[in-house]
């Protein structure tokens, strides 16, 4: 049986692609014969807002910001080769964010490059010196299991980059050793900053190929489930350890 791709794009704040980073994933998915639908699960409306505009992606578009997407979403995959959803900030709807981080079998968390969202990211809780993010995602882990799914995987994807390629110095080489000495992978392909091409493209149909974003799939298809292959349990679930937290 083929499978079906469950993926879900989250932050924990807004301003980070993850929008403009649905419409062109879910064009990509298109463009790969992989008949996607794109749920708009933010209350903000970006996607469905932008495929009305644009008259209509050649692939569907709906809006869901439902707090049961676990339950309601297997629904809609007769037909489908991917889901992808635009799930709201999880520092405002960490209700709907969860539901839908509880179906897809893989997070994609958009992140600008600088050590300073990556602090915002995972912000310690003044109260209990808790790593937030860290402990919300472990959570919706956690569910999963009980709901008999396996481990999500996670995995973050750089934005408004100042280069087409991952480099060895710089703020996106940076970013990436902060995030791994948390516990988190990047994909090595990035999305770099084009207004005119992705952000400014709002309301209109785009074309994936030869974007990033065609990188940015091909290596997406590449990776392995967690239940395909057996990683380290800090991998599979942006669970931290306690060394990273510290």
């Amino acid at each position: 049986m083929t499978r079906i791709h469950r993926w879900a794009l989250i932050s924990v704040k807004p301003g980070v692609g993850r929008s403009t980073s649905g419409i062109f994933l879910g064009q990509a998915l298109y463009e790969r014969d992989l008949s996607p639908l794109l749920v708009d699960a933010d209350k903000g409306q970006t996607c469905h807002r932008w495929d009305e505009l644009a008259g209509g992606m050649p692939y569907p578009v709906v809006s869901k910001t439902s707090r049961s997407l676990d339950k309601t979403l297997p629904d809609l995959e007769d037909g489908r080769g991917a889901v992808l959803i635009d799930t709201p900030q999880i520092e405002d709807h960490a209700a709907i964010a969860r539901g839908a981080m509880i179906y897809a079998d893989r997070w994609i968390m958009p992140l600008a490059p600088s050590v300073v969202e990556v602090d915002r990211m995972f912000a310690d809780d003044n109260d209990n010196g808790k790593d937030v993010l860290g402990d919300f995602l472990e959570d919706a882990q956690e569910l999963r299991e009980r709901a008999g799914r396996p481990r999500a995987d996670v995995v973050v994807l750089l934005t408004r980059t100042n280069t087409k390629k991952a480099t060895k110095n710089g703020p996106d080489a940076d970013v990436r050793e902060a995030l791994a000495g948390r516990g988190y992978e990047t994909l090595t392909a990035q999305v770099p900053h084009n207004d005119n091409l992705y952000r400014q493209s709002g309301g209109s149909r785009v074309r994936a190929m030869g974007t990033a974003y065609e990188r940015v799939l091909k290596e997406l298809l590449a990776r392995p489930y967690t239940d395909e292959v057996q990683l380290p349990r800090q991998q599979n679930a942006g669970a931290h350890t306690d060394e990273a937290a510290r």
